[in-house]
């Protein structure tokens, strides 16, 4: 067995000459807050920079349409089955209203087996049977009943704020109508067509106080 002494480790020294290693490049500073823009350029994302100017649209105005906008609601639907040989056949028919708010307003009533064709039908039918009513600003001139088969309709103008007091068919031929202040009270049948055809033939009944001079001065 040899004992020769061991050398202790070299240790390396860097040469004098030897170049120094290179320093990590310097953190990018972050824009300030509230100016925009990404690191480095100086917040280019405002009116005029890299990603245009800001698309707004809130002071746009809306689009008005070609015609005037109609006022369309749907008061009842009924649903009828015919029983054939390979079970029950179902159809529906749609009970609607129109009107243009201004004194404008009809009635349409459309059958066909789908809901949306029996809708669409008496909506059509009601743009077709329009009719102008008398109106005294946001209510009616004066009292009035309706009367149409069983239906018994009885309309009282009401003063502004009151609001429109009424319910079902009564209340969708008046909002289709344009009437915002009223008290009625349905005192025939409940049937929806009686009630909403005798409410219109109450609004036409109705005459403005200029209408009854000019009839006495002719007479």
């Amino acid at each position: 067995m040899s004992t020769e002494p061991t050398s202790a480790p070299e240790t390396t020294t860097p040469a004098a000459d030897a170049p120094a290693p290179e320093q990590a490049p310097a953190r990018e500073q972050r824009a300030p807050r509230g100016q925009g823009g990404f690191r480095g350029q100086g917040g280019n994302r405002g009116p005029g920079g890299n990603r245009g100017p800001r698309r707004d649209n809130r002071d746009q105005k809306p689009q008005e349409g070609d015609g005037p906008q109609m006022i369309e609601k749907v008061v009842f639907i009924n649903r009828c089955a015919k029983v054939v040989k390979g079970g029950r056949r179902f159809s529906f028919a749609a009970l609607a209203v129109v009107g243009d708010g201004k004194g404008k307003v009809g009635i349409g009533y459309g059958k066909a087996n789908e809901v949306p064709d029996a809708i669409k039908k008496g909506t059509a039918n009601a743009h077709k049977h329009l009719v102008s009513v008398k109106l005294k600003g946001d209510t009616i001139p004066h009292d009035v009943m309706g009367e149409y088969d069983g239906g018994r309709v009885m309309l009282k103008p009401a003063s502004p704020g009151t609001g429109l007091i009424a319910g079902g068919g009564v209340r969708a031929v008046l909002e289709a109508a344009g009437v915002k202040n009223i008290l009625t009270k349905s005192m025939g049948s409940s049937n929806h067509i009686a009630v909403v055809h005798a409410t219109l033939e109450g609004l036409r009944k109705l005459r403005l106080a200029e209408d009854i001079a000019a009839a006495r001065k002719s007479a």
